[in-house]
């Protein structure tokens, strides 16, 4: 078999993760509130999937063609095109099907043809007092910038008013970040039906009332478009420039920069379709999408339920931990035991609750965290400004080049340095992602170490819907190299050296091979041998060829990947003993775990980092290994849990099939909540055992 065989495109296998959001979609399990929104999420998916994934591929040709080199990248460009082209088709469809279902449970989602008179009067009035205000026609002229001008979060009508031979065209931007873009439209007393009608559809109704008395027209037609541009920018150089300042020139670059994707509404004219692409310089490399009349359609990620309960998830409350009862503070807990949190079966709360404790607790002297994403309202940003105004030290390293977050660390890296924190921003090139924090207490004649290590944002939002580990500790060799790590954020050429944690770009990778070659030497020395990994992302060739090595061998490997994978499985000669699934539910699986058999004493780690080479090379990750037997155990058992899954698990395989697991004669699980089975019993026990301590 050619190497070229043996991995998988990235950008193709990202389409193929995208694929099973959309079988989410589809999929008649699902309530029917969640499969809109699954929509919104395959759509938002899409839209990075352009910004980001498409753009660099697009800007890699542009670059060969500068040079005059050549590569495969319009083919693969060309490939991609096609499988998003495929993708959108199966959307609409699955739109127009859950429309009708929706209709069946007297949820009406209507346009503007379909308004009863009364709900005309309605509309009319509603657009005159609430939208009108926002509305601001731009006049498409020969002289206007248009790519300057469009943003790229929004989406647009474009509007054609025709009178005898001339036609003139207006661009209206629908005010989505003043105004609901779903509004409740009144029925008829009596009538037990639900109307929705989106902004787009409003604005479309009274664009009469929008352009009557400034302009003469004949008729006058709205026609949907988006636009899509690159996400990527240059940082400046010039030594006078601080990094903040950096940043936000790059975020401003990225309003203007150019356009990878363009989506029309498929009965836009010819003429008003080409003049629009002239603006804005669309090039062959681009993707010119004809589509439906409702675009940047990530808002139906907020549908709203307007029916019976039934219609979406029965919620699952998150749980206390109770490895915190009984203890007068956080800080006596952890120091007691190891603790491991799982969100968001876990409540996020008890971090923030820590972080409010150390914040005015006159024994903490200092507290140093990591942040790559926030909350827009972080109670636990709140929590260490008050610990400024409580007299302590307190180091937030902000991380301004989390993609899609700069802004908001823009914001709050002002906000953190107006109130006295100490604000570190590293360096560029080499992105802090790690999720590290940090506390220094007095206690007695001694400073105890408390620290934080885990594979998710400290995002309150996030941990609702995002599942991620968060590993508590007071041993000493955890939290001093915890420690290790800010010293090295803070100045990376100066040598240091890690025992326990797995720090990128330092000993990610020997570490990472090391663990796999244990598991090769136990196999050609007939023992057992295992690897079990847990990630968002496999693509790093390295990583993957010491996969390779250690399945010719003989080692056993299981990996659940959510997203991206170029790892081929199940290759004779190769791969044979490699099998990969995916899980796509309610939540998004997110974190990092890899476990070892060891000659049955296994070595679990969790970390922030991916199995791609940014991580591993380019970007300060940190992974721990769970010592605590306890703990080890119950993150072997979560991971376990999903590949007995029956209901949500899809296989990895060179085809990209998506094929879900076949169930055949074993019992219906679904791991998402057999996992809050799983670990509401262990909550319990666990009650029970503090309970019986006197």
């Amino acid at each position: 078999m050619s190497s070229e065989k043996l991995y998988i495109e990235k950008e193709l296998s990202w389409l193929s993760f995208n694929e099973r959001v959309l079988q989410e979609a589809a999929d008649k399990s699902v309530p029917l509130i969640e499969r809109i929104r699954f929509l919104g999420i395959f759509s938002n998916n899409l839209d990075e999937f352009y910004k980001v994934r498409f753009a660099g591929v697009k800007r890699r040709i542009l670059i060969n063609q500068e040079r005059g080199g050549n590569d495969n990248s319009k083919h693969l460009l060309t490939k991609m095109q096609s499988k998003a082209l495929k993708l959108n088709e199966r959307f609409d469809e699955l739109y127009q099907e859950l429309i009708r279902e929706m209709a069946r449970r007297r949820i009406f989602l209507v346009n503007e043809h379909q308004l009863s008179e009364r709900q005309q009067g309605w509309i009319q009035k509603y657009f005159r007092r609430q939208v009108l205000p926002h509305m601001s026609p731009v006049l498409l002229t020969d002289e206007i910038n248009l790519l300057q001008f469009l943003k790229d979060e929004y989406a647009y009508i474009a509007v054609e008013l025709k009178r005898d031979e001339h036609t003139q065209y207006v661009l209206l931007e629908i005010p989505t970040d003043h105004l609901p873009r779903f509004v409740m439209v009144p029925e008829q007393k009596g009538k037990r039906r639900k109307t929705i009608i989106l902004l787009d559809n409003i604005i479309r109704y009274c664009l009469d009332d929008l352009f009557r008395g400034f302009f003469e027209y004949d008729e006058i037609n709205g026609f949907a478009m988006k636009m899509t541009r690159d996400a990527e920018y240059d940082l400046s150089r010039e030594v006078e420039y601080s990094l903040l300042e950096q940043m936000s020139e790059g975020v401003s670059q990225r309003l203007t920069a150019m356009p990878v994707r363009f989506v029309y509404e498929r009965d836009m004219p010819e003429d008003m379709l080409s003049f629009l692409c002239k603006k804005l310089g669309i090039s062959s490399y681009d993707s010119l999408i004809p589509g439906s009349r409702y675009h940047n359609f990530k808002d139906f990620i907020a549908f709203p339920n307007v029916g019976r309960d039934y219609l979406e998830n029965k919620p699952l409350p998150p749980m206390r931990c109770a490895d915190f009862d009984g203890y007068k503070n956080s800080f006596d807990a952890i120091k007691n035991q190891d603790i491991l949190l799982y969100y968001p079966y876990h409540t996020f709360e008890h971090i923030t609750e820590l972080v409010r404790q150390a914040s005015f607790d006159p024994k903490v002297l200092s507290i140093k965290i990591n942040i790559y994403r926030v909350a827009k309202d972080s109670r636990l940003m709140n929590s260490l400004i008050d610990a400024v105004h409580n007299g302590k030290k307190v180091t937030v390293v902000v991380e301004l080049q989390a993609r899609f977050d700069e802004q908001a660390n823009i914001e709050w890296a002002k906000v953190l340095t107006e109130a006295g924190v100490q604000v570190i921003f590293g360096t560029p090139g080499l992105k802090i992602h790690s999720k590290l924090l940090l506390i220094n207490r007095r206690e007695g004649d001694e400073i105890v170490r408390y620290a934080h290590i885990g594979t998710g944002n400290f995002h309150e939002k996030n941990a609702r819907i995002y599942t991620d580990f968060s590993l508590l500790t007071a041993d000493p060799e955890i939290a001093n190299e915890v420690r290790n790590v800010f010293g090295y954020i803070e100045n990376p050429y100066r040598p240091v050296k890690f025992n326990q944690l797995i720090v990128s770009p330092r000993n990610s990778r020997s570490q990472l091979y090391r663990l796999i070659d244990t598991e090769i030497a136990n196999a050609k020395l007939g023992k057992k041998a295992t690897i079990t990994l847990k990630v968002n992302n496999l693509v790093d060739k390295g990583l993957i060829n010491k996969l390779y090595g250690a399945s010719t061998f003989g080692v056993k490997i299981r990996i659940v990947v959510r997203g991206m994978c170029a790892l081929v499985p199940g290759v004779e000669g190769v791969s044979e003993n490699i099998k990969i699934i995916s899980i796509v539910d309610r939540f998004l699986e997110h974190p990092r775990v890899l476990i070892t058999h060891n000659d049955g004493d296994p070595q679990v780690y969790i970390s922030s980092a991916d199995w791609m080479t940014r991580n591993i090379d380019h970007r300060v990750e940190v992974g721990t290994p769970v010592r605590d037997p306890r703990l080890k155990q119950r993150i072997i058992d979560i991971v376990n849990i999903h590949f007995i899954d029956t209901v949500k698990a899809r296989w990895i395989d060179k085809e990209m099939s998506n094929r879900y697991v076949a169930r055949g004669n074993r019992k219906k699980v679904r791991s998402q909540l057999a996992i809050y089975d799983y670990l509401k019993n262990v909550e319990k026990q666990a009650k029970k055992k503090n309970e019986s301590i006197p």
